[in-house]
């Protein structure tokens, strides 16, 4: 699923970037569980990954990946879609 997933959107917030994959409006609930950090941390430092379930739908998916701004847009691009490789494959 990896390979076909796309950057949507990317935005600097706060002390964060945001590299948006999927729309969360498409979502019911959205989470920013420990085990999807942990394994976004391996790539850059204090990453988050935020995830979202459908309502007809038990799996959770990547919504967005959030990284330290201090990192800048570009790379943030880069190691956003090395975390969902890593996450997602």
């Amino acid at each position: 699923m990896a390979d076909n997933l796309r950057i949507n959107t990317v935005a600097t917030e706060d002390d964060y970037i945001h590299v948006q994959f999927r729309e969360p409006n498409q979502f019911d609930e959205i989470r920013t569980p420990d085990w999807a950090s942990n394994a976004a941390q391996s790539v850059s430092d204090d990453a988050k990954v935020r995830t979202g379930k459908r309502e007809d739908s038990n799996d959770w998916m990547v919504e967005s990946v959030l990284l330290e701004k201090h990192i800048g847009e570009e790379k943030a691009r880069e190691q956003a879609t090395d975390i969902i490789e890593k996450i997602e494959s």
